[in-house]
């Protein structure tokens, strides 16, 4: 039997209808002002007909075609500068602290006549080999691990 517009709808009905509704926010059809008029009218409405009047306006959306999953949007040039200067600032911390170690390390030798044990090499590698890595596979200083969604 078809659907005619005074049937009684379901509750699966009214959340196919507010499915679409957040997919046309999505898209930009709908401001958020309009989608919750909307949607609060989705959840009052009682036939196929009311919820057909609230979408009459925007094209129809197959919500089974939907993407499973978001694609990730490329970054905006401000967020890419700034995660450029946060990699900078590490890298300058770990060459100005380690300046200053080595050159201590280096003081200290040359006073008491003979090499002594290079310490400044633990700082060296345990603060460098990590910011190493994270500058060259993008996991360092500026490089968040939890990628931020936007709808």
């Amino acid at each position: 039997m078809a659907a005619t517009p005074e049937m009684r709808a379901s509750d699966g009905d009214r959340d196919r209808v507010a499915a679409a509704l957040r997919e046309h926010v999505a898209e930009g059809r709908l401001t958020v002002d309009e989608f919750n008029e909307r949607l609060e009218s989705v959840y009052q409405s009682r036939t196929y007909g009311e919820l057909a009047k609230l979408t009459s306006d925007l094209p129809e959306i197959d919500l089974h075609t939907l993407p499973a999953t978001v694609k990730p949007q490329a970054e905006p040039p401000a967020q890419a500068g700034r995660k450029q200067t946060a990699t900078r600032a590490a890298w300058a911390s770990f060459v100005g602290t380690n300046a200053v170690l080595w050159a201590i390390w280096l003081m200290s030798s040359m006073g008491s006549g003979h090499a002594t044990y290079p310490w400044p090499l633990w700082v060296t590698l345990f603060w460098g080999i990590p910011l190493l890595v994270g500058t060259v596979f993008g996991t360092g200083p500026g490089h968040g691990h939890g990628r931020e969604r936007r709808r």
